[in-house]
């Protein structure tokens, strides 16, 4: 069995592929389809386009847009624009025309490279309706088109990267040198759930150091293939599964985007070793009607993120060495993890212990006031934090209470171990007749039913007790239970004010989403039709 490689070297996220290219040339880094590219050649390709960019004006502490699925482009894209100490900007493949032009203008994108299209989404099309950019993005000078289509004044990507053939790769190596680790690699939008999401900086350093050391508690080696189903525009897909197997000179295997029966494909063809993702894809694999006609005994590691019950039985059943994880976008990733070592009990049902480089401590988010552990509070974090919130200084400075802690907005609480149990979203928590619910409580007890597959919980308005316990409900498959039937489970487990009053059965498709694709709690309260008034 290959052995863990060292810390890197590097400090920046182009240095981190200058040294993996020295050290591991010819083993496999990156498959799309049908090429697998190795270290040396996803080096050569990063620096062609980096000289393609350079060749366009993009300087260091430029923001490059990218918009496209998971392919090859993506990733190459990403280290052109750190060779040159620009800053990605990695756009959501979901956006609507309205969104694309919200982060076009608010990043000051001076260059965006683009496919034509993806499923339904038509960013040619887009584009040509936003323009005269000089108008709606009057930062963006040069768009660079992947595929058939393109925009009016649209660059073809072959031609573009033909445009830096006069540039020497000395000139690009030592504007790499130069750069400072401290400053921005990645601007990433968070999905949040305001009107607008916030442009979160995220710098070289923090994120070598913090993939580096995710990649050591989840075991990496070499010796991995990593499955990527994960959008790499999302913190999970272009941090923590992207730069983190890197830093440990693994294998990635890009899917352009998530289908599951394509994935059970991938990961038997290519004997995948690690399988990050979130509840849905993890279901939408391992439950899938024809899953047994694939081996995936090769999936040892993972992230098996999602209820209690459904972790314990991906861990004891195709994931062996999973773990569960807390971060957020402004953490660099993953603040909180397991090591793929610790106890089958503490992987299922809590997020692991706090990472090096950061500090942790929970505290009561009305008073300040700091907890022990057993005692649940807001989750608030110093050490490897995002750099800023882009262009939102009063954002910035509200995310820090007068200590410097980082405010996460998330409630926990520690366990005599140090292990991190997360309850939920403060803005999630309920108030029914003054007493404080964590609505994570409640949906571990439904989750128990042999009927229920998810659950999630939410406050509905109520004239007497200011709110009252919903829940919405996803049945297994080929299973049926009535509301009183999960009533009666809940009041043998639940205080009688913790029990659901009203109940919806949903499927997964009809849950109201977030830009990344999550359930957005604070939107369940539409699934609910009012009360029919006496």
């Amino acid at each position: 069995m290959t052995e863990m490689l060292p810390r890197p070297a590097a400090k920046t996220l182009g240095g981190l592929l200058e040294e993996r290219a020295k050290s591991h040339p010819g083993r496999p880094a990156l498959t799309y389809r049908e090429e697998t590219l190795d270290f040396a050649e996803v080096r050569r390709r990063a620096l062609d386009c980096a000289k393609a960019l350079h060749a366009q004006g993009v300087r260091a502490g430029d923001k490059v847009g990218v918009l496209m699925g998971n392919r090859i482009e993506w990733v190459v894209s990403n280290f052109a624009i750190q060779y040159l100490g620009a800053t990605l900007v990695a756009m959501n493949t979901w956006y609507t025309q309205r969104e694309l032009a919200y982060v076009l203008e608010h990043a000051d994108i001076k260059l965006l490279l683009a496919a034509d299209s993806l499923l339904k989404y038509d960013y040619a099309s887009m584009l040509d309706a936003l323009q005269p950019f000089s108008v709606t993005c009057p930062k963006l000078r040069t768009v660079v088109m992947l595929g058939k289509r393109r925009c009016g004044g649209a660059v073809d990507y072959e031609r573009f990267l033909a445009s830096g053939a006069g540039v020497a790769d000395e000139e690009i190596l030592a504007i790499e040198r130069r750069i400072d680790p401290e400053e921005p690699a990645y601007l990433l939008y968070t999905s949040g759930s305001t009107s607008h999401p916030k442009g979160v900086l995220l710098v070289h350093r923090h994120l070598v150091e913090n993939m580096y050391d995710i990649g050591v508690r989840m075991h990496f080696t070499p010796d991995d293939v990593v499955f990527m189903p994960l959008s790499l525009f999302w913190g999970m897909g272009c941090m923590n599964f992207l730069i983190g197997p890197w830093a440990h000179g693994a294998h990635i295997v890009l899917q352009e985007h998530f289908d599951p029966l394509e994935a059970l494909n991938l990961i038997q063809r290519y004997r995948c070793t690690v399988f990050p993702g979130t509840p849905n894809i993890v279901h939408a694999v391992f439950e899938h009607p024809e899953a047994n006609r694939f081996d995936l005994s090769s999936v040892r590691k993972g992230t098996p993120i999602g209820s209690p019950p459904m972790t314990l039985k991906l861990l004891q059943t195709v994931m062996p060495l999973g773990i569960r994880c807390f971060g957020l976008t402004e953490t660099h990733g993953f603040s909180n993890m397991h090591d793929a070592s610790d106890p089958i009990d503490k992987r299922s049902r809590t997020e692991g212990r706090i990472m090096p480089g950061f500090q942790m401590c929970i505290v009561d988010p009305e008073t300040g006031e700091a907890l022990g552990p057993g005692k649940s509070g807001e989750i608030r974090l110093r050490g490897r934090i995002m750099k800023a919130y882009y262009k939102n200084p009063d954002a910035t400075a509200a995310a820090f209470d007068e200590d410097g802690w980082f405010r996460t907005g998330d409630i926990g609480q520690i366990d005599d171990e140090g292990y991190l149990l997360f309850m939920g979203r403060y803005k999630e928590m309920l108030k029914t007749g003054g007493i404080n619910v964590a609505p994570i409580e409640i949906e571990e007890v439904l989750l128990k039913h042999p009927a229920v597959q998810e659950a999630f919980v939410c406050g509905l308005p109520d004239p007497v007790r200011d709110q009252i316990v919903a829940a919405v409900i996803v049945l297994s498959s080929g299973m049926r239970v009535t509301e009183e039937e999960l009533a009666r489970h809940c009041r043998e487990q639940l205080a009688a004010y913790k029990v659901p009053r009203r109940m919806r059965f949903a499927t997964m498709d009809e849950l109201p989403q977030t830009a990344s694709r999550k359930v957005h709690r604070l939107r369940l309260q539409t699934l609910f039709q009012p009360e029919p008034t006496e």
